[in-house]
């Protein structure tokens, strides 16, 4: 049941099921359930590192949007201007 869970979490690309999932590890007995098992989570693995270089990868295109439109601002004056 743990197995297929970790599956559809990984399918589903969810990182809260995999947090949870990987908390929990039941202990596995069978050899061919142990192989699978460590061939999910090098899957989950790397589903995350992705994850992360996507997220972080957003957060730079978002500060650059921020840094231009903050250029492009018309700044403001508390001041009368009464020269102009």
């Amino acid at each position: 049941m743990w197995l297929t869970k970790l599956k559809i979490a990984i399918v589903e690309k969810n990182p809260n099921a995999l947090s949870k999932l990987l908390s929990d590890v039941p202990q596995l007995e069978n050899q061919k359930e142990i192989e699978e098992a460590l061939f999910l989570l090098r899957e989950a693995t790397a589903l995350m590192k992705n994850l992360k270089e996507e997220t972080q990868a957003s957060m730079r295109q978002m500060k650059k949007n921020l840094d231009f439109l903050r250029s492009t601002e018309i700044s403001s004056s508390k001041k009368l201007d009464i020269k102009s």
